[in-house]
């Protein structure tokens, strides 16, 4: 079997956050396809890392896509001098999980089954609640009920407000401040979620990387006063260790990053220097599922639990599933929404969440199959077919 195109798919979906989803499918001389995914968080983001995916035709057609190690490290190392990260270990990520699909598909089996077997026969998650239905404290007790009512027993939420400027440009990640006025919005909206959630759900709070070391160390403070919270992930930007370990000393909460490190390099100083409790690496943008399960690996050796970032489509959340099914130190998935309807839409048979736990899909490779019809019919021009 030889590779012979990666087809990048763009597709437009108000299941997406984000409003569209990007998949990676490579395509065989074999009827055998596979399908990766590596949906961001801008249009901008997702067309630039379309073209490098689309540019990698010129890499890998002809490779055999069983080679899965050497075409990981043939496409990581071509970037090694304009960066490894970002952009380009995206679009490798996509590929990979692509050419995991496609192995499991050859020889029949489900990529746990490649990964060494399963541990568990369900995933627990943790889920979003829409904050949109957050106009009175009424609704948001309506909101955080109807999920507890499904079986979800924890759930994640940034309740930090993020004012923009008069431009409408949010200045939050340019100068990692609150003001004091809406850090009490915050508190009071995190005391009113746990009220309505109970003592047996699980809270963790996301500060999406926006705050500078004192207002990181404050808000924290100020939740954890009205809340047990059982994480606060990405109270600094990544791009600093140095603020992480200021945050990290500071406060009793524990700590969660991972979402934007790229790679089990990236992992190594949060490991060695203490620096989380939790690891919550995405499969499609950190290295694929080759990456994910050498990452978690690693967490096990610090007995570190992992928790993927999974709040893209339904290959991201099913990727990271296929991995964590054989990991013994694995915490929860995430889903975007406790609905999956947004992903059923898109698969040919529908995902099982029942209960707030994940049931692997039956099936070789990931499992699961896309409905090509409304791929295409949803796909922004210049994608797919």
């Amino acid at each position: 079997m030889k590779i012979t195109s990666i087809v990048p798919w763009l597709i437009a979906t108000p299941a997406s956050y984000w409003g569209e989803f990007l998949f990676v499918e490579v395509r065989t001389d074999s009827e055998l396809t596979g399908w990766g995914e590596v949906t961001t968080t801008t249009p901008m983001a997702n067309r630039a890392v379309a073209g490098i995916a689309r540019q990698l035709n010129d890499l890998v057609v002809g490779d055999d896509p069983a080679h899965i190690e050497r075409i990981w490290h043939k496409i990581f190392r071509t970037f090694t001098y304009t960066g490894s990260r970002g952009a380009a270990l995206n679009a490798l990520s996509a590929i990979d999980i692509a050419l995991w699909d496609l192995r499991g598909k050859a020889l029949g089996l489900p990529i746990h089954d490649l990964l060494g077997g399963r541990l568990r026969d369900t995933l627990r998650l943790y889920t979003h609640p829409d904050q949109s239905r957050f106009a009175t404290p009424e609704a948001v007790a309506e909101e955080i009920t109807r999920i507890t009512a499904s079986g979800h027993d924890a759930i994640k939420f940034d309740p930090f407000p993020h004012p923009a400027d008069q431009s409408g440009h949010n200045d939050g990640y340019l100068d990692g401040s609150l003001p004091r006025a809406l850090e009490q919005r915050a508190a009071d909206l995190t005391a009113t979620i746990a009220e309505a959630a109970g003592p047996g759900t699980e809270l963790l709070i996301d500060a999406h990387g926006r705050f500078d070391v004192p207002t990181a160390i404050r808000a924290a403070r100020a939740l954890t006063a009205v809340a047990d919270l059982h994480w606060f992930e990405e109270p600094v930007p990544p791009e600093s260790y140095h603020a992480l370990a200021q945050v990290r000393q500071a406060l009793d909460v524990p700590i969660s990053v991972g979402e934007r490190l790229h790679t089990r390099w990236d992992f190594v100083p949060v490991f060695e220097q203490k620096l989380a409790d939790f690891a919550m690496p995405d499969v499609t943008w950190t290295g694929g599922i080759s990456e994910l399960k050498k990452i978690a690996i690693m967490a096990e050796a610090y007995n570190i639990p992992v928790s993927p970032h999974d709040a893209s489509g339904p290959v991201n959340l099913v990727a990271g599933a296929q991995v964590m099914a054989t990991v013994p130190n694995f915490y929860r998935l995430e889903t975007s929404r406790f609905d999956l309807s947004h992903y059923n839409e898109l698969l040919t048979e529908p995902l099982d969440n029942s209960g707030g736990v994940l049931r692997l899909p039956e099936g070789p490779g990931l499992g699961i199959t896309l409905d090509r019809d409304r791929l295409r019919a949803q796909a922004i021009a210049g994608f797919g077919d």
